[in-house]
């Protein structure tokens, strides 16, 4: 269970292949891992093979690739990563792996739910869970036309296409979306969309 995108520099609790850290570190697979980088705006569980999937035209796909082959070899043949989500983005994630599986949607629910709460009573073990528990973000009220933008945004809408439908300017919808990044205290609009989904603001 890691508590940032970077395998072995925050794990809370952990048991991988002998040699595998070491592989994946000397080869720095960190900075092409479609895991992690799928990670970065996954909603939900997912399984390995997605994010193979979501960065088949990646200019690093190859590499990605070796990656696996490398994986297997040492007995990560499949997996499914839990993503755990905090009030402000993504706070850590559970990685399930070995030879491959099929979970049931009910069995992913329920691992989800375990991988939850697991992390939390490692970070109540620590001390480190208040930290982390902050004022909710969605509490500002958002206006009519910002929820406009967030729901075009979550269709993945750009700024051009919105601006269209909306009929204003390039640079207003991007104002828009300065203003919603700031009171959702999202680093970018993809987290903004995350952020909303997670609060309800949309659905």
């Amino acid at each position: 269970m890691q508590q940032n995108p970077e395998p072995w520099a925050a794990s809370l609790a952990g048991r991988w292949p002998e040699q595998w850290p070491q592989i994946y570190t000397a080869k720095k697979y960190a900075l092409i891992d479609p895991m992690v980088r799928y990670l970065a705006h996954a909603q939900r569980p997912f399984r390995w093979r997605e994010a193979m999937a979501a960065f088949r035209k990646d200019a690093y796909h190859r590499r990605m690739e070796q990656m696996m082959v490398d994986a297997f070899g040492h007995g990560l043949e499949d997996g499914y990563i839990f993503p755990i989500h905090g009030r402000n983005g993504i706070l850590a994630s559970l990685s399930l792996a070995g030879k491959p599986i099929e979970l049931s949607p009910v069995e992913i629910a329920l691992l989800e739910a375990v991988a939850r709460k697991a992390f939390w009573r490692l970070l109540d073990l620590k001390g480190e869970a208040q930290a982390l528990e902050t004022v909710l973000p969605a509490d500002t009220p958002l206006t009519r036309r910002e929820m406009e933008i967030l729901h075009y945004l979550a269709e993945g809408m750009t700024s051009m296409e919105i601006s269209k439908m909306l009929k204003i300017s390039n640079h207003t919808v991007d104002w828009y979306m300065n203003g919603l990044q700031d009171k959702l205290k999202a680093k970018n609009r993809q987290q903004a969309v995350a952020l909303a989904f997670r609060h309800g603001l949309i659905s």
